[in-house]
């Protein structure tokens, strides 16, 4: 598995405090079969993390596990806050890209309400040559009362991350259940952790695979499209679709 969405850097945002604290996630990674993640730290106004910043992180904390023998590979990337795509240009959104791909950027979804800045800016990605993958949409309640409202974006090239604790109902009925309409509505495109630390939001990828309860989907939100995300390739079709 590959996990796209990683507070894993130590020090840096909410994510991991201390080195520690990263080789605790580091390793509980690799015991449940994750093979590599991408370090997404928040790029918002509390947590203005530049992109040399994030870079020089991940090699820092790639050579710590290399050195203790962790194997899982580390890649970049980052959490950008919706508001903050507007203030970026488009060498610097690239620079936060996932695994370095040029292409795909993971985008926060606010916790609160649906502004229409947030459909702007997404669209505002697609039509710059970005590829968004919104960041865990089924944990806000406008989409919660309606999930269809991202069919639009998403037939329009957006991707979509469920988070693998609302999948498997670490974070309560509402996020389960419209993670679950998600993934069943082809509205859903990655699963991925979002893991702050050992004990919050721990990986749970498992658990999470478990409850799709669908070996070929669970295969491709959790491998294939994550693996194609980080090669900055075409998505493949979901299993069923041709």
């Amino acid at each position: 598995m590959i996990d796209l969405h990683t507070h894993i850097l130590p020090g840096i945002d909410d994510g991991a405090r201390t080195l520690d604290d990263a080789l605790d996630m580091a390793r509980a990674f690799v015991d449940e079969g994750v093979t590599a993640v991408a370090a997404t730290p928040h790029v918002r106004d509390d947590f203005p993390t530049p992109a040399e910043v994030m870079r020089e992180a991940v090699q820092s904390l790639q050579r710590v596990l290399d050195r203790e023998g962790i194997p899982l590979v580390i890649l970049p990337g980052a959490e950008l806050a919706v508001e903050w795509v507007a203030q970026l240009d488009d060498t610097q959104l690239r620079r936060l890209t996932l695994a370095a791909s040029g292409r795909y950027l993971l985008v926060e979804t606010p916790y609160h309400g649906w502004p229409a800045s947030v459909v702007e800016q997404l669209r505002r990605l697609l039509v710059g040559g970005f590829t968004p993958v919104l960041a865990h949409p089924e944990r806000n309640a406008v989409v919660q009362a309606t999930p269809s409202l991202l069919a639009p974006l998403v037939e329009g090239g957006l991707l979509v991350q469920v988070t693998a604790a609302s999948l498997d109902g670490r974070l309560g009925k509402a996020p389960q259940v419209t993670g679950h309409q998600l993934v069943a509505g082809g509205l859903a495109h990655v699963v991925a952790s979002d893991a702050h630390a050992a004990h919050v939001r721990a990986a749970g990828m498992l658990s999470a695979v478990d409850s799709i309860r669908d070996e070929a989907l669970a295969r491709w939100l959790v491998t294939e499209v994550p693996l194609a995300v980080a090669h900055g390739e075409r998505v493949p079709p979901r299993p069923g679709t041709g």
